[in-house]
């Protein structure tokens, strides 16, 4: 894919899907603003992918932060054409008897405010434009019920709603806004859960999870034409025939 003079706004893009995804972007030429808490990290996957890439530290859990990284991209780029919204956390791990209330309440600011802080920023922008990408990445745990995670679970299913939501109020306004549910990816979250020894995900051998450039691909691929068909959806994939269509088989 061709992306040369698109923006893309990645949350999360200090590690896993979100670094991964900032590469894809950038190889196929477009213009990527980082975003992540980590300062250091992102600036230097910036300094690696050179002067198409920005770092801007922000928490997606402050409203306030996700505007002004918006605006700082907008700035830097002169537009925003996709916001990626990556940025998520696993803990805590732990039944809900027992769960820690500010742990609780904080991953569901990050998690699920933090899906809703990135639409509400980027719509408006996008509208101007005359349209617009907005991906946020899923997970199986937005429809399956699993043990220990009730914080996670409860978090990425309000997202795909916020998703839904999105495309039912965007799409006449050129808004093309999808879901995707990697599966199980290859990352640092992964380790974290392998630690809990909680639920069946924890047993998997490592062998199990899929590398975090599928899902790159597949966010990328989810930017063109060629997924129209699942605008307001959340495409799966653990699903064949979308490994298919972005190239993965």
């Amino acid at each position: 894919m061709d992306m040369t003079g698109k923006t893309a706004l990645i949350t999360g893009a200090s590690r896993g899907i979100g670094a991964a995804a900032a590469r894809a972007f950038v190889k196929a030429g477009a213009n990527v603003a980082l975003v992540a808490r980590s300062g250091d990290a992102i600036g230097k996957l910036a300094n690696e992918l050179g002067p198409k890439a920005i770092a801007m530290p922000c928490d997606v859990s402050d409203v306030a932060q996700v505007e002004a990284a918006v605006a700082a991209c907008v700035r830097a780029f002169g537009q925003l054409d996709i916001l990626i919204g990556n940025a998520g956390v696993i803990e805590p791990i732990a039944p809900l008897s027992d769960a820690d209330p500010d742990a609780w309440g904080k991953l569901i600011d990050i998690n699920l405010k933090g899906v809703f802080y990135g639409m509400r920023a980027a719509m408006p922008v996008m509208r101007q434009q005359g349209g617009g990408t907005i991906i946020t990445v899923s997970s199986g745990a937005a429809h399956r019920a699993l043990e220990g995670w009730s914080a996670y679970c409860a978090s990425k299913a309000g997202a795909a709603m916020l998703t839904e939501s999105a495309h039912l109020e965007g799409a006449a306004q050129g808004l093309r806004v999808m879901g995707l549910s990697p599966g199980t990816v290859a990352t640092d979250m992964q380790h974290l859960i392998k630690a809990s020894g909680i639920n069946p995900v924890s047993q998997l051998d490592w062998s199990e999870h899929i590398p975090a450039d599928w899902p790159a691909k597949a966010l990328l691929w989810m930017c063109s034409s060629a997924a129209d068909a699942h605008l307001g959806q959340e495409i799966s994939l653990r699903d064949p025939d979308i490994r298919k269509k972005v190239g993965l088989i």
